[in-house]
């Protein structure tokens, strides 16, 4: 594991010599001074400020005691100086943090939790382990100040196709708090597997988490399977579990659970929510389905129970409900759809999907919290409180900004991870596009399109790992390393030179390694 409380304190007794300052750390922080020499470290103290208000919150007395017992305990005195490690509150933004070493003391100052984490985190980097010095070593003088650019910081995992193991989603969550993500956004229901225990809808696991196999490869047609069922959910321990250790490092846990389309397991476990009604097995096959939820008052009161389970175990902000790639040909066909367009006088099934969404919007907004949904969720109207994720290019992203909502870039062009990152000839089976690390490094998150008004509206950006052809938690760490690390720098707006990128990079390989983290060499 990685970069939780208890990980940033196995490295940093695990550290033996710096790397030349600026040279090692991603995403590469925004100012840093450096002079005098390399001060050799005896044992190390850790410190808080001695203002009694300065700390007083639960979460960073837990904080403060875990970091404070486990330096204590592990760190065997050493010839060399002690050093303090003083936490300082400051008055800094949210998530920014300020190093200064003195050659006796290195004081982290920050304002919030996040601040400190990401202090602590950059200090592990500087720190970090290469077997070739058994001694602590850092400047004599040394002064970073570091912030984010944006807000929004994100990476996405599918785990309805194919299923991964509550372990694996703790690892994934090491991957990203080593990189300063703050936002997991965890897609747990699709047409081929619905991956959430619902209390109330117990079929939904039952029935919907189960297929019976996966096409082989790209045998559309003739269709041919693999023969191996698939099955897999989390429990609602599971889900709390995930929540509270991402919590830890900084991290939102985002749940998506797809509506009006992307359907088909749910439909498998409760028929009654299709026009047709029809019993349907958990698809095999991947790509869009005719089968959607209808679109009456039984399907709302489903929606509603489902979405407040969820957001009894997730408390994001945000509450991610899909709304991709509805295929309309049921709707325009049911009876049921057509009699609710008279009633509220909709023109044709896009308002349809429109009347849905803003239901769905108003619901969870009453519940204090904050809708969003991928682009196609501006067809027929956006819905008043929604948050846009623009992934068919920047459009989307571009219309929702324009009309004053919150937008996260994550254009198939540069920000799906589930696309080739070399010669096809040379990598494992992938759905498609071509997405090299340069390209993802290159990403311009605002759009040239928009005003210095509308601009304020892009929160940030999010990779997406979407998993028809990952069928392993060790392929989806290879489709991710090293994408992601190049999308976190350009989420921290330090992404400027691709070179020097490259050259730190390689030291980050070698933690890959050290992890047992599978990537692309």
């Amino acid at each position: 594991m990685a970069l939780g409380m208890k990980t940033l304190l196995s490295l940093l007794l695990s550290v033996t010599s710096m790397i030349v300052m600026g040279q090692s750390v991603i995403p590469k922080v925004r100012l840093h001074e450096v002079s005098g020499e390399n001060i050799l470290f005896g044992s190390i103290e850790l410190y808080k400020t001695p203002d009694k208000n300065s700390f007083q919150t639960e979460e960073f007395q837990k904080y403060w005691s875990f970091l404070s017992s486990e330096i204590q305990k592990n760190i065997p005195p050493k010839k060399g100086k002690k050093i303090k490690i003083i936490l300082s509150l400051g008055y800094l933004p949210t998530e920014a943090y300020n190093i200064k070493s003195n050659g006796n003391n290195i004081v982290i100052s920050a304002s919030s939790y996040s601040g400190f984490y990401y202090g602590i985190s950059t200090l592990i980097q500087l720190l970090e382990t290469q077997h070739s010095n058994p001694n602590y070593k850092l400047s004599s003088n040394l002064n970073i100040y570091d912030a984010p650019e944006f807000y929004y910081r994100g990476m996405h995992l599918d785990v309805s196709r194919h299923f991964f193991p509550t372990d694996s989603i703790l690892t994934y969550i090491d991957m990203l708090a080593r990189y300063k993500y703050n936002k997991f956004h965890w897609h747990l229901t699709d047409d081929q597997g619905w991956r959430l225990e619902i209390k109330k809808y117990p079929l939904l696991t039952q029935i919907g988490s189960k297929r019976s196999e996966t096409m082989s490869g790209k045998n559309f047609k003739p269709y041919k399977g693999d023969g191996i069922p698939v099955s897999g959910f989390y429990t609602q321990n599971d889900v709390r579990k995930v929540v509270e250790y991402a919590r830890i490092r900084n991290i939102e846990v985002i749940p998506e659970i797809e509506m009006p389309g992307h359907a088909r397991a749910a439909i498998a476990a409760y028929p009654f929510l299709s026009c047709n009604k029809d019993t349907l097995p958990v698809p095999t096959t991947w790509g869009v389905f005719d089968d959607v939820y209808c679109i009456n008052e039984n399907t709302f009161d489903f929606m509603f129970d489902i979405l407040e389970e969820v957001m009894n175990i997730f408390p994001s902000r945000l509450i991610h409900i899909g709304g991709d790639e509805v295929v309309k040909t049921r709707w325009n066909n049911c009876k049921i759809c057509n009699k609710t367009k008279t009633i509220y006088q909709l023109k044709n099934s896009h308002e349809l999907q429109s009347y849905f969404i803003q239901k769905i919007d108003s619901f969870i907004h009453v519940h204090n919290r904050i809708m969003i949904g991928w682009d196609e969720i501006l067809e027929g109207g956006l819905a008043e409180n929604a948050w846009v994720m623009s992934w068919r290019g920047t459009k989307g992203g571009i219309d929702a900004a324009k009309q004053k909502h919150n937008v996260v870039m994550t254009p198939g062009t540069h920000c799906y991870f589930d696309h080739y990152q070399g010669p096809q000839k040379n990598e494992p089976l992938a759905i498609g596009g071509y997405t090299p690390i340069e390209k993802v490094y290159n990403f311009k998150i605002i759009p040239s399109e928009l005003n210095s008004n509308e601009k304020q509206f892009i929160q940030g950006a999010q990779g997406n790992v979407w998993t028809e052809y990952i069928p392993t938690f060790s392929h989806v760490q290879y489709m991710t390393l090293p994408r992601m690390v190049a999308l976190s720098e350009v989420l921290w707006g330090t992404n400027v030179d691709y070179i020097d990128f490259l050259s730190r990079l390689e030291h980050h390989k070698t933690f890959f390694k050290q992890q047992g983290w599978n990537y692309r060499k």
